[in-house]
């Protein structure tokens, strides 16, 4: 088993949350391939030696000949390439993925990097994506799930054999990358960062009717808003609408960064009050990672990460008065309280998400297959 390939649904994906992994597999000997529609971080995964190759895929869409037309490109990628085993992230390469791995007699492992926008609402998208879900994850070897919450909610519709099943903690966070770094900005300012698509699910409604609740009572607190702009969601926020909040004076938005570990390192508090289907929020682990203290919601895969009191606070879902309580809490602890919290999550990303820990078990689940083909 020598020639692996990662398969999502973006280049930026592979680039920013499976790099250290694929590199880490180059290292061992192995010959890694991402699989990806083509967008500007393609040519940060070829300039990191992994090769790379374009596929379509229609990310929100619904119509069943541009997905067939995904499983067709993918088939004919795992069988010219000659490829041994297939790692597919995100819903459609997981479906579509794990089918084409069949055709193509290749192995393959799911990865449910979260359940997202489709099991926010009950209707027959839903129910088409789960009968989908229960064909194509038999095919897998394994199925990696990043939340036992989401693990057992698929065993428990039988979307997935439970033989199958298992955890991965996260995406993992590179420790070294995202250390603590002293903060250079006025101290005088308290600022809460959102880091996020600019998505409904995401919370940011929530987070900037908090944040009007704040802003009547200090006046010495900002609110961030970092992330790019998804108009191929159904939940994305219209741009008009962020530009209002801006011109209000409500918060400010920061647009994409490739430095997010910079605009981290000069916020006070990170937020997340999502209600999406998350697997593990990336930017809460990378947050504390770096020392800095959490507000997330009472929701799955976001209290997997936050320890209510310890390393930050959890508030309820579509609660805009609650996470605003939150913020004043967070605002009044003082700063060694908030240090003591920081401290406290980067222990926990130390010896829980540590991407060495999500590395071994890439390797080891490799070694495994490696032995059953032999």
């Amino acid at each position: 088993m020598k020639r692996i390939a990662f398969v999502s649904n973006t280049a930026w994906s592979l680039y920013n949350f499976r790099l250290g992994v694929m590199i880490a597999l180059k290292e061992s000997g192995y010959e890694v391939i991402a699989i990806a529609p083509r967008d500007r971080y393609a040519e940060r995964l070829i300039q990191n030696g992994i090769e790379y190759y374009d596929v379509f895929i229609d990310r929100s869409g619904k119509n069943p000949i541009k997905d067939m037309r995904t499983t067709i490109e993918l088939y004919r990628l795992f069988k010219n390439l000659k490829i041994d085993l297939v790692f597919n992230f995100t819903i459609k390469p997981c479906i579509y993925g794990s089918l084409a791995a069949r055709i193509a007699g290749t192995k393959s492992i799911s990865v449910i990097t979260g359940l997202g926008y489709t099991f926010t609402k009950k209707g027959l998208l839903q129910e088409i994506v789960k009968i989908l879900y229960r064909t194509a994850l038999s095919f897998s070897s394994k199925v990696w799930f990043l939340n036992k919450e989401d693990k057992e909610y698929f065993e428990k519709l039988k979307l997935v054999d439970s033989n199958k099943a298992h955890i991965l903690e996260g995406s993992g966070v590179n420790t070294e990358k995202f250390k603590p770094v002293r903060n250079n900005m006025n101290n005088n300012n308290f600022r809460f960062l959102l880091i996020a698509r600019m998505l409904w699910d995401k919370g940011v409604g929530e987070y900037v009717e908090a944040a009007r609740i704040i802003k009547q009572k200090y006046s010495n607190v900002s609110f961030l808003l970092l992330g790019s702009l998804d108009f191929s969601n159904p939940s994305a926020i219209p741009i008009d609408r962020i530009q209002s909040w801006v011109e209000d004076g409500i918060v400010e938005y920061l647009g994409e960064s490739d430095k997010v570990q910079d605009i981290i390192a000069n916020a006070d508090c990170i937020v997340l009050p999502s209600y999406y289907r998350e697997g593990i929020p990336r930017v809460l682990l990378e947050a504390a990672s770096m020392e800095k203290p959490i507000i997330a919601t009472d929701n799955v895969g976001c209290r997997e990460v936050v320890e209510d009191g310890v390393n930050g606070f959890l508030c309820k879902i579509k609660d805009p008065k609650d996470l605003a309580d939150k913020m004043e809490k967070m605002i009044n602890l003082g700063e060694e309280e908030r240090l003591k919290m920081g401290k406290k999550g980067r222990e926990k990303m130390i010896k829980e998400f540590d991407e060495s820990i999500i590395i071994a078990k890439f390797l080891t689940t490799i070694k495994e297959l490696e032995l059953e083909s032999s």
